[in-house]
């Protein structure tokens, strides 16, 4: 992605600093310990609500209303035991009405038309097909059943540009929001998904950048952590794992995962904050990168390809059916480990969308993690558009780009042109941004609602998304990949593109496409 946070270059500072205890730590050892649960409970979750308060209204939205039909019976198509007829000239009727063993006849006020009485087991498309053979029938159709279009009742949802610009609204119709049968692994620097208290030692100065300044050592300090309110409960959460610091514990110290964890299942229509794409999925929780603090924290490993590799198998033996990977490099060679695991995970029937990376206007390196997807079947490489639906400025142009999605151009369009959803509040957790003489241990316990911009935040859309395809049956990954790029909406030049791929997502006209509609 390619919000305000700095990448991690930190070196030890060669000087003579004392390693004083300051912040908010204890000042008791870790016993040998990279890190400790000082208690498996925290502070309830603070909402600091929305960062960018002054954002221009969109002409497009009207007032918010919560459409959503009920959805405890399962959805029908039309309506048993009747159908629709309009006869020529008023007549005709006896005779179809014993062709097709009709029982009974119905004129109802303000029509032109009849209801005809049919067998309760009868399939009323045959039956209106066969009424319309007959040279005294104008026409004749099933009672199909209209339904509201899904509108999120969220209250920022009108701020969320992307969900429209991919006619969400009409797909979450056809497939509302998938199940918690399909869990989607977010591997990624971690995910805000508990309330606990941990505990960290930071012995060192370090700078963050090679000729920046020095940040002192914290010394011992306990860090408060809690559930991002928007992501659900503890039974949301499946198989956690964190393989950055070795344990089942992958909190998030950059707010980048829990803001990715949202746009693929924030709860939605609850009548809070934001909604997501697939809000019924269970999420797995994997961490394979370090963030800054990771690193201040001494934490014993870094984000590297056999890291990602290990947790991409892991999220494939633990019951994955989509992973989302909104991650990547661009230097050094191909990742072999990394396509040798996804290729597995897709043996295991998960479906794994990867980011296609951001450096279009700083040299359009290739991502590494993205650019065997050509050749993995159930694997694919994710561009990003901004609001009008253009390659955004940073979004990697290259052959292994296969689709694209909203992934936010803040350069065109200011702040709302990002990807809104909720994450840790960033001033309370990034405080090393606020210079040495301001720097403070972290708090991961408050939260608002951020516009961030990137490929990392197209991909979410196109693992929602997958998500919801399972749900109604179609479970390869090969056969999801296919079906996506067969509806998606083309961009660019006709065809396939290096910029959009196969072209935008499309999900209503994808679930259309392969006779899902309701």
């Amino acid at each position: 992605m390619t919000h305000q946070l700095p990448p991690a270059v930190l070196a030890l500072a060669v000087c003579g600093l004392a390693l004083a205890v300051t912040g908010q730590g204890q000042g008791d050892a870790l016993d040998g310990q990279a890190r400790l649960l000082v208690q498996d409970t925290a502070l309830a979750a603070i909402d600091r609500g929305l960062r960018d308060q002054d954002l221009p209204v969109d002409p497009r939205r009207g007032p918010i209303e919560a459409l959503r039909a009920d959805t405890s019976e399962p959805a029908r198509e039309y309506v048993a035991g009747s159908v629709i007829v309009k006869f020529r000239g008023g007549g005709g009727l006896s005779d179809a009405m014993a062709a097709v063993e009709a029982t009974g006849v119905e004129r109802p006020s303000f029509a032109n038309f009849d209801l005809l009485e049919i067998p309760p087991d009868a399939d009323p498309e045959a039956v209106a097909a066969e009424l319309r053979q007959r040279p005294d029938v104008e026409y004749a159709q099933p009672r199909y059943l209209n339904h509201a279009m899904f509108r999120p009742n969220d209250p920022l949802y009108d701020r969320q540009w992307n969900f429209p610009a991919i006619d969400m609204e009409r797909a979450w119709d056809i497939q509302p929001g998938a199940s918690s049968a399909i869990v989607v692994a977010v591997l990624d620097g971690g995910v805000a998904f508990r309330d606990v208290t941990v505990r960290y030692h930071s012995r060192f100065p370090f700078r963050l950048t090679a000729s920046g300044p020095i940040f002192p050592a914290l010394g011992v300090v306990d860090v408060p952590f809690a559930a991002a309110p928007e992501l659900g409960g503890a039974s949301r959460f499946v198989a956690p794992r964190d393989f950055i610091w070795d344990d089942d514990v992958p909190v998030d110290l950059t707010g980048h995962g829990t803001h990715v964890a949202g746009t693929i299942g924030q709860l939605t229509n609850n009548g809070v904050g934001v909604a997501g794409m697939a809000f019924n999925v269970r999420l797995m929780p994997v961490k394979v990168i370090a963030g800054e603090w990771d690193f201040i924290f001494g934490s014993p490993n870094g984000g590297t390809d056999d890291l990602v590799a290990r947790g991409i198998r892991y999220a494939a033996d633990n019951g994955a059916k989509v992973i989302n990977m909104s991650i990547g490099r661009t230097a050094g060679g191909p990742a072999f480990v990394i396509d040798d695991a996804i290729r597995y995970a897709i043996s295991r029937g998960a479906f794994v969308a990867v980011a296609a990376g951001n450096s279009r206007d700083a040299g359009n390196a290739p991502s590494r993690t993205a650019e065997s997807a050509p050749s993995i079947d159930g694997m694919v490489a994710v561009g990003a558009v901004g609001r009008n639906l253009d390659l955004a400025f940073y979004s990697t142009t290259n052959l292994y780009v296969e689709l694209a999605a909203p992934g936010g151009d803040q350069r065109r369009d200011g702040g709302p042109g990002g990807i809104l959803q909720q994450t840790i509040d960033l001033d309370l957790l990034s405080t090393f941004l606020q210079g040495p003489a301001a720097f403070r241990a972290p708090r991961a316990d408050a939260f608002a609602y951020y516009y961030f911009q990137g490929t990392s935040m197209a991909t979410p859309h196109v693992a929602g998304f997958a998500a919801l395809l399972m749900q109604q049956g179609i479970t390869s990954p090969a056969a999801v990949e296919e079906a996506m790029k067969r509806f998606a909406t083309d961009r660019g030049a006709p065809g396939r593109d290096n910029e959009y791929g196969h072209g935008l997502i499309n999900p209503r006209a994808t679930l259309r496409g392969l006779g899902l509609a309701r």
